[in-house]
């Protein structure tokens, strides 16, 4: 049977997945392999880790997790399900977590994937290091402030097969989450920048099927912050029980609310790390915006509501800190995520999106590389030195499929 990706939207062109058990072993099949590319969780909605040849997989590596001064050095294909409670058993966490732990270290940076949180950049922006096998079976390091290692992060696996990273940790903390419930639109309009500052974490959460409102608000306040919850916020009204984003899906599955304190990394994802996540069945879409156009983006969506909402399952918007990664979605500036949760359906999302993604080109729009976008390719600031970087590590293109091909 042929692979697929979790959502089974794109079937992997590669002959075989290969799962070395050993650096050794890997080092020798990326040397001796023409073409492959690194598959990690398999969460890209997009076709961003095929390849014409092998795919490489590093979850058959020792799970290893060392932490020191420097940070915690981890192996690729831990998934920070796994890497996050080790961390807190020693004191330790991470300054973000994405909305899933199901997803691996390598592959959520080297997509750059994000939490949310005005102060939190996305998850490749805790990386310090990295280890690398290159196109001739090389094992290579680079870390934080080397020449080339800001586009080494965020590199969607053109430049060779990461074995491991060292993450930059913080002592542990715990979180308290609240849900509130029908926030009005025009609350959100007017008070933006109040709603998305008023936590550690903030997720605003529609489903464009009542245009005057939003369905739900998360807010994840660190529990020494002293923030009480109240009845009322900006309109929307507490929630008093626990909720699931996705309309329809088991609230159980999604991590605890209602303020009972727990460990960050029971409370940043939404979703648990033992249960399903998200709606399980779907697509996924998501543009990364300035900050700074967040509410006049959504107007200009508006008009499209009700060609979105009979697609959607539920949209999201966060927030995510500026960083200095070449190919990051939030390179050199504050951002906003526009994160659509769509239903199983190809043909319609597809057609759709051209239409969303032409209501926010006045906003420069940058796509997650790991989801579904139809959109030309961005001219990224540093894209010609990236191009250099895959010359110097891949001179004959081992690592580089069709999609890096169209967005490189």
């Amino acid at each position: 049977m042929a692979a697929t990706n979790w959502a089974g939207n794109v079937t992997f062109r590669a002959a075989r997945v290969r799962r070395p058990a050993t650096a050794a072993e890997l080092r020798q099949l990326v040397a001796e392999s023409p073409r492959l590319h690194a598959v990690g969780a398999g969460h890209s909605f997009s076709p961003a880790a095929d390849s014409p040849g092998e795919l490489v997989s590093a979850e058959g590596l020792p799970p290893a997790a060392q932490t020191g001064r420097g940070g915690v050095r981890v192996s690729a294909g831990m998934t920070y399900g796994q890497l996050a409670p080790r961390l807190d058993r020693q004191g330790f966490a991470l300054p973000n977590l994405a909305s899933l732990p199901h997803i691996t270290v390598a592959g959520a940076c080297a997509t750059g994937t994000h939490g949310s949180g005005d102060g939190n950049g996305s998850l490749a922006t805790a990386v310090s290091s990295l280890d690398m096998v290159t196109a001739d079976g090389g094992l290579v390091t680079l870390s934080r402030n080397e020449p080339g290692f800001a586009g080494a992060v965020v590199a969607l696996g053109a430049l060779g097969v990461v074995t491991s990273m060292t993450l930059d940790v913080v002592p542990a903390f715990r979180i308290r989450q609240w849900v509130y419930e029908d926030l009005p639109r025009r609350a959100l309009d007017e008070g933006f920048d109040e709603i998305f500052s008023s936590a550690y974490s903030v997720s605003a959460f529609t489903t464009w099927r009542d245009p005057g409102r939003l369905s739900q608000v998360w807010v994840k306040h660190r529990e020494d912050d002293g923030w009480e919850a109240t009845p009322r916020w900006l309109g929307a009204r507490l929630s008093a029980r626990q909720l699931h984003p996705v309309p329809g899906m088991p609230p159980g599955q999604a991590t605890q609310q209602l303020g009972v304190p727990g460990p960050w990394h029971e409370r940043l994802p939404h979703f648990r790390a033992d249960s399903t996540p998200s709606a399980g069945d779907e697509l996924q879409s998501e543009y990364l915006l300035p900050r700074g156009a967040a509410v006049p983006a959504l107007a200009a969506l508006d008009p499209l509501a009700g060609r979105i909402a009979p697609v959607l399952r539920v949209a999201e918007i966060r927030t995510i800190a500026a960083d200095g990664l070449w190919l990051s979605p939030c390179y050199q500036r504050d951002t906003v995520g526009f994160h659509f949760t769509w239903r199983k359906d190809t043909a319609a999302v597809t057609a759709l999106l051209p239409a969303i993604e032409e209501r926010l080109a006045p906003f420069a729009p940058r796509p997650h590389w790991g989801k579904l976008f139809t959109m030309p390719p961005v001219t990224y600031p540093r894209l010609a030195d990236f191009r250099e970087l895959m010359s110097r590590y891949d001179p004959a293109g081992k690592f580089r499929n069709a999609f890096i091909h169209h967005v490189a």
